[in-house]
């Protein structure tokens, strides 16, 4: 969010959350306190232009490599995956 120079209230309302809540729901969300459902999520991440996997990603690592892998072409993901299985193979 804040890479997006976005405050709490304008991702929340980008989002389509309520402006008067939206601040909030946004605090609540990155403090964990809340965990916003799919549909959200979904609203979120297209927001801050990120895949909805980021959101559910079990480690800040796998988490950069869901938005790394987001930002190549169709054919250089498709050529780093077979890259990536052929090395594990043999």
């Amino acid at each position: 969010r804040q890479l997006r120079g976005l405050s709490q209230k304008g991702l929340g309302i980008a989002a389509g959350i309520d402006e008067f809540v939206a601040s909030t729901r946004i605090n609540r969300y990155e403090k964990g306190v809340h965990e916003a459902n799919i549909v959200t999520a979904g609203h979120l991440a297209l927001a801050l232009q990120v895949p909805l996997a980021y959101f559910y990603a079990d480690d800040d690592n796998l988490a950069k490599m869901i938005l790394k892998f987001a930002e190549l072409s169709a054919a250089q993901q498709n050529a780093l995956l077979a890259s990536l299985e052929n090395k594990w193979i043999r």
